[in-house]
């Protein structure tokens, strides 16, 4: 993920380290998000230095979005279910309250870091999304610059030529005129936006998109 030269693994000591504390906090991330959902909401300090936020709609899209299923939980779960698969393993049993599942996910891959390290092709991508994903929930309960601002779209339809799909997950940031996947480098002009939304909604749904200009 930091493109660091490795000598083996795919993930360096310091970006395992940093995913692991990422991971460990994902409930926390969850809970801080709920202040953030009502309209005129005064947030309290439940994440880090948050600040209050005045939401603009009746219910704050962003922070809806993240806690509803395509958000933490949803993220958590499909990597876990990813990793399970590539290990051989059974599907993992998903129950109980969306809270217990975060808690649940973020275990059961801080429980298995030492091997997506050292072992797991997607790890630079699986790590890339739980930095995304955390910084995702920092700009709405500690807004920064609005340049920094990006969105999930969901994973890469392109196919190589051996007929893999990539999969790694694609994110539309401000300003950028193409979406451009950082695994394979795959990138789709704005004429492309409905066929790839078509592709990637055969896999799973993505309640937000950008629009082309």
């Amino acid at each position: 993920m930091c493109e660091r030269d490795l000598e083996d693994g795919y993930l360096c000591p310091g970006c395992t380290l940093a995913t692991a504390r990422r991971l460990d906090r994902m409930p926390k991330l969850y809970a801080g998000l709920e202040a953030f959902l009502q309209p005129g909401g005064r947030a309290s300090a439940q994440y880090g230095r948050t600040q209050a936020v005045d939401a603009p709609l009746p219910v704050s899209e962003p922070a809806f979005n993240l806690r509803g299923p395509g958000g933490i939980v949803g993220v958590l779960e499909d990597w876990r279910s990813a990793m399970q698969s590539d290990r051989k393993w059974r599907e993992p049993v998903i129950a109980g309250s969306t809270e217990r599942r975060i808690v649940v996910a973020s275990r059961a891959l801080s429980m298995n870091l030492d091997w997506i390290a050292a072992s797991w092709p997607m790890a630079g991508a699986f790590a890339e999304e739980i930095r995304d994903l955390e910084r995702d929930v920092a700009s709405i309960v500690n807004p920064r610059d609005p340049e920094e601002w990006s969105i999930r779209l969901g994973k890469c339809p392109a196919v190589d030529e051996s007929g893999n799909i990539c999969g790694a997950i694609l994110r539309y940031r401000a300003g950028e005129t193409t979406v451009t996947c950082r695994w394979c480098n795959c990138a789709f002009p704005p004429a492309s936006w409905d066929a790839l939304k078509a592709l990637i909604d055969q896999d799973e749904k993505e309640e937000t998109w950008p629009t082309a200009s």
